[in-house]
């Protein structure tokens, strides 16, 4: 009975819409293999981060490239990260889902945004999510000059740090899956020992529909993934539910990003 509730629950989820998109996703990459089925694991329900707690600040993983795009194929985690954009009621509803499923996501911030949104970093925060740095226009860093790339990295990174205490536990590059060396080499300067990637596109920045956005989920993740999701899409809030049952039913846990690499 317990567990019907659940997923009625999950499914309620898919009713709440919003408004407002991204005006471009970042790059797609091409799926993994289908993560096999076992049985749903138990877990404890994790208490959110309290309002006092300080932010986080980035850590270094000895043994892990300087570039991270999943995590150990061995546990049954994954992490579910979102580029922090758009409509701050989306962003709000998928928070909602996401800790109704005792499910922690990764967001990765826009500065921009987080200068029209200020309270958003703080509502992450204290979801006990992990915040991160997507540069401050989302514009295509890779394409940058040096001087350019690294007042992207740096103005979100001090718009992290006035609101929060901190830079951020994670740096993404904007409009790419993989930043050059040269971008990872200014935002290793910037305080990120690792450049955050992924091995699963959602690509719900296309507006395919819920459904299609969930079987690129389903169809990609594994043991270990890191998938690549967007605040900003109706359709990201509507699949998110169908999402979260698809892990659970494969015993998988969505985890903060920290936490899938801890």
């Amino acid at each position: 009975m317990i567990e019907t509730d659940r997923r009625r629950a999950l499914r309620a989820g898919a009713g709440l819409v919003a408004a407002g998109a991204l005006t471009t996703g970042c790059a797609a990459t091409g799926p993994a293999a289908p993560a096999r089925d076992r049985p749903p694991a138990t877990t404890t329900p994790r208490p959110a981060r309290p309002t006092s707690a300080a932010a986080p600040a980035p850590r270094r993983f000895p043994g892990l490239p300087a570039q991270i795009s999943h995590g150990p194929r061995t546990r049954p985690r994954v992490a579910l990260t979102f580029h922090g954009q758009g409509d701050p009621a989306t962003a709000r509803a998928l928070l909602a889902q996401a800790e109704k499923a005792d499910a922690r996501i990764t967001v990765l911030a826009v500065g921009s945004w987080l200068d029209a949104h200020p309270g958003l970093a703080r509502r992450i925060l204290d979801g006990g999510h992990d915040l991160g740095n997507h540069t401050h226009h989302h514009l295509d860093i890779n394409a940058m000059s040096e001087a350019d790339a690294h007042a992207e990295i740096t103005g979100c990174a001090d718009r992290l740090r006035r609101l929060t205490g901190s830079i951020g536990t994670w740096f993404r590059p904007s409009r790419a899956q993989t930043a050059t060396p040269l971008v990872e080499r200014l935002a290793h300067r910037a305080g990120y020992p690792h450049v955050l990637s992924y091995d699963v596109d959602s690509l719900d920045f296309t507006s395919p529909g819920a459904p299609a956005v969930t079987r690129a989920v389903a169809g990609g993740i594994r043991e270990g993934s890191v998938v690549s999701l967007h605040f900003g899409y109706a359709d990201t809030v509507a699949a998110l539910p169908a999402v979260l049952e698809e892990l659970e039913r494969r015993g998988l846990r969505a985890v903060t990003t920290t936490e899938l690499l801890t």
